[in-house]
């Protein structure tokens, strides 16, 4: 398998299991009762994919000696994460989040400065991909005992990836009362590959899909004709 397909199926990339720090050398674990974390002054934006992963934040932020970024794990009712219906320019099929009562997702809150967030944009909303919004009337625990009625995320703007009528759960996060599927990244690259090119290795599939941006693009127009809408009422669009 090429480093590229390698990548991609990687998505979301690796996850710890407890809120933690990361800085130019590396990440650490927050432990019970830790003092060092200044929340003052950064924002909360949700993540639901891979801005979970410090591998992934890694590659998006530069040096981070003077401002590391606290990255805390959170309990969200009533949404999920899911499949988006396109295509990252380096091949996965990424995540956004998902209205529905009743469920329960586990995710992290990255935590970022003014220009950690200006960033951050460059790499969501740039692309034209998300929509950067603010959340609000939510229930969101995070870890460590802090509880938030609103936050930020990133909202895809073609909504959800679309199978069978239901959307798509990311197998590598953990979710109570999630009624429909979850996948993994391999599963969801075949189901695209099955619809939008059959017949084809999926190799092959993900490899036009970053080496051929018309290609991609296209694709990620047949993907978006049945996708579902996000219908949360109480958000607020704040940068598209």
């Amino acid at each position: 398998m090429s480093p590229v397909v390698t990548h991609a199926k990687a998505y979301p990339f690796s996850i710890p299991e407890k809120s933690y720090v990361l800085g130019k050398s590396g990440y650490r674990l927050i432990g019970d009762g830790d003092t060092q974390l200044d929340l003052s002054n950064l924002t909360p934006v949700l993540a639901c994919g891979s801005n979970q992963s410090p591998e992934q934040l890694a590659r998006k932020f530069g040096d981070l000696d003077d401002h590391p970024i606290p990255v805390l794990k959170t309990r969200i009712n009533d949404f999920d994460a899911v499949h988006s219906p396109h295509f990252s320019a380096y091949g996965s099929i990424p995540a956004t989040l998902h209205y529905h009562p009743g469920v329960e997702a586990t995710l992290f809150t990255n935590w970022l400065n003014d220009a950690q967030l200006e960033r951050m944009h460059e790499t969501e909303v740039a692309a034209e991909n998300y929509h950067y919004v603010r959340l609000e009337s939510i229930s969101l625990h995070i870890e460590g005992g802090k509880r938030l009625d609103s936050v930020h995320c990133y909202i895809s703007r073609r909504g959800a990836l679309a199978h069978d009528g239901q959307p798509l759960g990311l197998e590598a996060v953990p979710a109570t009362g999630r009624h429909w599927p979850q996948v993994s990244q391999h599963d969801v690259q075949s189901l695209a590959r099955d619809r939008l090119s059959p017949g084809a290795k999926l190799e092959s599939f993900i490899t036009q899909n970053v080496n051929d941006a018309t290609t991609r693009r296209s694709r990620i127009a047949e993907l978006a004709k049945n996708a579902l809408p996000f219908t949360y009422d109480n958000v607020h669009v704040v940068a598209v």
